[in-house]
């Protein structure tokens, strides 16, 4: 191949790579990705033992990291294991 090819390809991919990112750009700011009745969606079609879990769920989470600290702690120096 010549070179006048290979600067032809290189010039035209970056120009074609260019056009992606300036549309990509521009999706994200304009909000193109969001998705506003995500949230509004879920809860409607979500019962009440879904959402009596997720709080079970949550209280259970924030009393483990409350008493975590202490006990990871001892775990991570007893079961210590040097990279190899």
């Amino acid at each position: 191949m010549s070179e006048s090819i290979v600067i032809l390809m290189i010039s035209i991919s970056t120009f074609l790579g260019a056009i992606g990112l300036i549309a990509l750009i521009w999706a994200v700011k304009t909000g193109q990705f969001d998705d506003h009745s995500k949230f509004i969606d879920a809860v409607r079609h979500d019962n009440e033992e879904d959402l009596q879990d997720a709080a079970i769920m949550s209280e259970k989470k924030k009393r483990y990291q409350k008493k975590n600290p202490l006990e990871k702690k001892k775990l991570d120096t007893k079961n210590y294991m040097p990279p190899d």
